[in-house]
């Protein structure tokens, strides 16, 4: 106990078989055994709506209900989970978190947030974080029905993994110094908090400052076939662990 585990970026699907057992095995080794399991967004690698009744989905909410039971869970969206609601939290007993979200961990504070708002120089893609995050959009694409939604998911996958491939890791597509000033700028302590998050797949500690305060930020390992990683948080501070199916 007296510990705190953070993860992001798992992009868990019925096609990834190999990530699902991973996480699994993490739940059965963590639970009762840490103090709470923060998942900072992209925990699924996509979601049409809380009314997805998958053979996959039904196994992930088991999961996540008997942890819960004994360990809680704080979930913060990503860029491909932003649909999930307050009907899949009630189903698990997760709960769900705002971003940013500054939290204190055994006497120090954590900024915690997704990461994709601190990529402020890829502006389409912030134009259409701003249009998904509407609540009148997200409600006309949660009406439609979930043949169309699983295809329009699909469409949108297919463009962000196209880009991707085509970009490869980009500047573009990592946080910039402003989103990060813009971000810490509004945190109003003496000692600056540690920023967490995850997003752009970097997984790394890096040391800035602003207005001649030093702060640490950390990017979380994403997951990917029989891998990942993640941060686990305690009294003495920050720790950086690896993961292996």
């Amino acid at each position: 106990m007296n510990t705190t585990i953070l993860i992001s970026d798992l992009h868990l699907s019925e096609h990834t078989p190999a990530l699902n057992q991973l996480f699994k095995q993490c739940l059965n080794q963590w639970q009762g055994r840490i103090d709470s399991l923060y998942i900072l967004g992209d925990f699924f690698d996509v979601w049409i709506g809380d009314d997805d009744d998958s053979n996959f989905i039904r196994e992930i909410k088991s999961l996540l209900k008997q942890f819960t039971s004994h360990t809680p869970i704080y979930f913060m969206h990503g860029n491909r989970d932003f649909l999930l609601g307050k009907q899949f939290a009630a189903e698990t007993d997760i709960k769900l978190l705002e971003a940013p979200q500054l939290v204190n961990l055994y006497g120090q504070n954590y900024l915690l947030v997704h990461g994709d708002e601190l990529c402020t120089d890829d502006i389409a893609y912030q134009q259409f974080r701003a249009q998904s995050r509407n609540p009148l959009w997200q409600m006309a694409v949660l009406h439609k029905p979930i043949a169309e939604r699983r295809m329009l998911a699909g469409q949108i996958r297919q463009m962000s993994e196209t880009r991707k491939n085509s970009e490869g890791k980009s500047e573009i597509s990592d946080v910039t110094e402003n989103g990060i000033e813009a971000l810490i700028s509004t945190q109003n302590h003496q000692t600056l908090p540690t920023l967490i998050h995850g997003h752009t797949h970097r997984p790394a500690i890096h040391e800035h400052s602003y207005l001649n305060q030093p702060f640490k930020r950390y990017v979380i390992q994403d997951w990917a076939n029989d891998y990942g990683g993640y941060l686990a948080v305690d009294a003495q501070g920050v720790h950086v662990h690896e993961l292996k199916l």
